[in-house]
């Protein structure tokens, strides 16, 4: 049977980095894995008043990760941080109180900036809150990628074979921690 994994990328822009990622996730999952990518963009801002109340987004968006076998994380860094909506879908799934669908599943961050560092500020702040949320998260490798304006054709579709390399031993020790979790 085969275990479907989220991709949540913290990024909406059309043709984003973390979304270049997220297609060759897609199309490169390990043997027995169906990697499927969970739309955030379309979230209210979270507010605890709807709580009591049936928002037909919240219950969807809860309803879909809590299907899930685990989730991975792609994101780039806003500000030496995780995006505005990445914490905005990570509270809505958490709430309300008692009834958090994070918890308990296999997780894994990737992050990745046209700078340097990959994202080290997003990734380490990412993992803080996953923490707290009990996703069980991956600890090695870690995977920032940097530069990653250089490693992308014209279509916005990785090419560098270096970093196929890497994200497919990447997904291999996902799916390892993700077979020891369940």
């Amino acid at each position: 049977m085969s275990k479907t994994i989220g991709i949540i990328t913290g990024s909406l822009r059309k043709n984003s980095f973390s979304g270049s990622i997220a297609e060759y996730v897609k199309d490169h999952a390990p043997e027995g894995y169906v990697f499927k990518t969970i739309d955030i963009g379309g979230l209210p801002l979270y507010n605890q008043d709807y709580d009591g109340e049936d928002l037909k987004e919240y219950t969807a968006f809860r309803s879909e990760v809590k299907a899930l076998d685990g989730v991975l994380f792609i994101t780039p860094e806003h500000n030496r941080s995780i995006p505005a909506a990445l914490k905005n879908a990570l509270d809505i799934g958490s709430r309300p109180y008692g009834q958090n669908v994070w918890s308990g599943k296999p997780g894994a961050v990737i992050s990745q900036s046209p700078g340097g560092i990959g994202g080290f500020g997003a990734n380490h702040h990412l993992r803080q809150v996953l923490a707290f949320l009990n996703v069980l998260t991956l600890a090695q490798p870690e995977a920032y990628i940097g530069a990653y304006h250089t490693l992308i054709d014209e279509n916005v579709a990785l090419s560098n074979e270096a970093t196929k390399e890497f994200l497919n031993g990447f997904l291999a020790a996902f799916a390892a921690w993700t077979e020891k979790i369940s």
